[in-house]
């Protein structure tokens, strides 16, 4: 069964989908991890609350679309991921709810300062951490039912090679909240000049993970589970990673933290192409039982051609949400902001 233009569009419009949330909820869950690490007193946690505070609620809508999207375009695939990996979605989901309780309470409620701080970070932690894992295991291949279903167990699912994943996610997750840190806090304050000793061994540590995940999958992932698209474009991936970490580190060096943030974010459009890259034509592959592919997922041209037109007007609203948000919020954190 050969996949219809209109299912390839939807799956490289997922894949973008996902960019967006990896490069701009990036840093709002880096920042959430720096948090006790970097917030050395009331002041400086302040100031790294206060900088995503304003933008990390509309930043999580690029997940719940792409989560959509997933359920429109490609229906047994999202019935399998969600119900296969459903324990860890709902620890996501929990920690994602735990990280948002706690930023809309800290500020108000004192008596439990100590306890919205811990729960600020663990919620930042643990999604950080599964996403990679949950990608990991989609590149590995799952154990399918002839049903489609998930058969194998929760613990199953924290193999090395997906830990392995997970741990170079959160790796860039970290690095986005590093450069996020150091484009918003004042450059006099503690906050920007840990952010800007800890930038360049996060780059590092992102790039030789990276290397060595590919390593990996060409060890672990079977021939026949792996992309059908060109190996130049996991190549490229590889490449964008290397130029992305070394750019963001000069610039950052340079001070231009705006352009530093940006090659990190390079960094996420890279790892994106090489999870899509390695995945296509399948969704899901399976170690056993049959993969589920793009063309045997996806939904009817009629339907796909309907939510062509919809996401053509709905994309460019989200777009200018984002640009009217960050263009509000621009600058660095001041101490009015902190205030607020």
């Amino acid at each position: 069964m050969t996949a219809t233009p209109l299912q390839v569009l939807w799956f490289i419009l997922i894949a973008v989908l996902l960019v967006g949330y990896f490069v701009l909820d990036g840093f709002d869950l880096g920042v959430g991890i720096l948090y006790p690490f970097l917030g050395k007193t009331e002041k400086e946690k302040a100031m790294m609350r206060v900088s995503v505070g304003p933008v990390w609620d509309g930043n999580e809508v690029w997940l719940l679309t792409a989560g959509g999207a997933l359920f429109a375009a490609f229906g047994p695939a999202y019935a399998t991921s969600f119900s296969g990996f459903y324990l860890a979605i709902m620890l996501v989901l929990f920690g994602l709810i735990v990280r948002a309780i706690s930023l809309e309470f800290r500020h108000h409620d004192h008596a439990w300062a100590k306890f919205h701080d811990a729960c600020f970070f663990v919620g930042s932690l643990v999604p950080a951490l599964l996403f990679g894992v949950a990608v990991g295991n989609v590149v590995r291949g799952i154990p399918l039912s002839p049903n489609g279903d998930y058969t194998g167990g929760f613990f199953a699912l924290l193999n090395p090679f997906a830990l392995f994943i997970g741990v170079l996610g959160l790796s860039q997750f970290i690095a986005q909240g590093l450069y996020w840190l150091g484009l918003k806090a004042p450059k006099d304050t503690g906050v920007y000049t840990g952010a800007q000793k800890l930038q360049p061994i996060v780059a590092v540590i992102v790039v030789v993970l990276t290397v060595v995940a590919t390593l990996m999958a060409l060890l672990w992932v079977k021939p026949e589970l792996a992309g059908g698209l060109p190996a130049v474009l996991r190549w490229a991936g590889l490449v964008l990673v290397l130029t992305g970490s070394v750019g963001s580190i000069v610039l950052s060096k340079q001070g231009r933290d705006l352009g530093a943030f940006i090659a990190s974010s390079v960094n996420c459009v890279a790892l994106v192409i090489i999870f899509a890259a390695t995945l296509y034509p399948n969704l899901i592959p399976a170690t056993k039982g049959s993969s589920i592919t793009i063309a045997s997922a996806g939904g009817s041209n009629t339907a796909l051609l309907a939510m062509t037109i919809i996401a053509c007007i709905g994309v460019p609203l989200v777009l200018l949400y984002h640009v009217l948000a960050y263009r509000a919020f621009r600058g660095r954190v001041t101490a009015e902001d902190l205030n607020y």
